[in-house]
């Protein structure tokens, strides 16, 4: 896979030398295949990573575009959606780092330079926002399990907690507040070493769109949208369970498991049916949406049939 040309190495951030050993220590240790990912997997389903999205095509995902690119939920700029995108024309994302600490044995700090060094894969998946609309988008990047994999976990490492950047200058809107910032996000260990678990870059053969989570965003498509962070700068191994941000403003709307399910009821937005952008027809939502077989084994009956 190729990335956008100006992805810079900032060497007043980072020392070349630094910089050319850690990119030797992450090929490396990819080659070897350090902490084998199937000890940590609890399904035992095996992902095709050359499925794109199971029964939905690349030509649905094309013709919607135009809308995923100019109608985005990204609190931090605005809540107007169709506002975010002018908003963050100007933001900056580049230089970046991505922090990966907590209960790791090697904790790391990562350029989008250094991103580079792990296995890319493209992926077209459904997208479900717990406000009732949906989306097909064509997504690159690599595995979150390569990173977690490097980084290897201690035994007492449960959960993955991310955070977003918290630059109030350029995300006005943390200005405002709306919610606790930065933006929260969290994850079981086993989720999020799950194969259709991604850490994305890129979509539609471009370079991720600034109003879409650039430089790099999570994307967990059997979850609800707000689950999948943006602007990731911190990824955290954790004991005990994160709180999002979401949850700390509406516990009652926003849950920590958040897997979509059209038999669990929302306060405020009906699960069963939803609005692909750019259609004039509702679609019936599928549970997980639309992929039960893949993770139906991570979960309890208890966790799959509650969205909190």
């Amino acid at each position: 896979m190729k990335f956008a040309s100006h992805y810079k190495l900032d060497h007043t951030t980072t020392p070349k030398e630094v910089f050319v050993e850690r990119r030797k220590f992450i090929k490396g240790a990819m080659a070897l295949g350090l902490l084998p990912i199937q000890q940590v997997i609890a399904s035992p389903h095996t992902f095709d990573s050359n499925k794109q999205c199971f029964d939905v095509g690349e030509q649905l995902a094309t013709s919607q575009k135009k809308h995923v690119q100019s109608y985005s939920n990204y609190y931090e700029f605005s809540t107007d959606k169709q506002m975010v995108k002018h908003l963050a024309r100007e933001f900056k994302t580049e230089p970046w780092q991505v922090r990966v600490s907590g209960l790791v044995e090697s904790p790391l700090s990562l350029s989008l330079e250094d991103l580079k060094s792990f296995t890319s894969c493209r992926r077209t998946y459904r997208l479900r926002c717990v406000e009732g609309w949906s989306a097909v988008i064509p997504w690159h990047g690599f595995e979150l399990n390569q990173l977690l994999s490097l980084v290897k976990p201690l035994p007492n490492a449960r959960y993955v907690k991310f955070k977003s950047l918290h630059d109030p200058k350029q995300m006005i809107n943390q200005r405002n507040n709306l919610m606790p910032w930065p933006y929260t996000e969290g994850l079981r260990l086993d989720e999020a070493m799950h194969p259709l678990t991604i850490l994305a870059t890129g979509m539609y053969n471009e370079a991720l769109a600034k109003q879409n989570g650039a430089p790099i965003r999570l994307v967990v498509p059997w979850k609800y949208g707000f689950k999948s962070i943006k602007a990731i700068t911190e990824i955290e191994l954790v004991d005990t369970q994160p709180i999002s941000s979401w949850s700390q403003s509406s516990p009652s709307e926003y849950g920590f498991y958040a897997n979509v399910n059209p038999n669990v009821a929302h306060p405020r937005w009906n699960q069963r049916r939803e609005l692909p952008l750019g259609a004039k027809k509702k679609i019936k939502t599928q549970l997980l949406n639309g992929y039960y077989e893949e993770v139906r084994d991570l979960y309890q009956n208890d966790v799959l049939d509650s969205l909190f």
